[in-house]
């Protein structure tokens, strides 16, 4: 799952990925520990860790 989010991550193009039902923006991903920075798409200062098997890809 992190190198999907990774991929998604870095493709100029943005998918629709949530977290808790909610659009976000993937900011960085770290593999090592399977996380992402991601912030809400309405919210873009609100940032926040989470694990990348908690982001759904739509």
């Amino acid at each position: 799952m992190a190198k999907r989010t990774e991929e998604i991550a870095s493709s100029p193009i943005m998918a629709n990925v949530t977290y808790n039902e909610k659009s976000i923006y993937i900011e960085h991903v770290d593999e090592q520990n399977g996380t992402a920075t991601i912030h809400s798409v309405d919210y873009p200062n609100k940032k926040q860790s989470v694990s990348v098997t908690s982001l759904k890809e739509q």
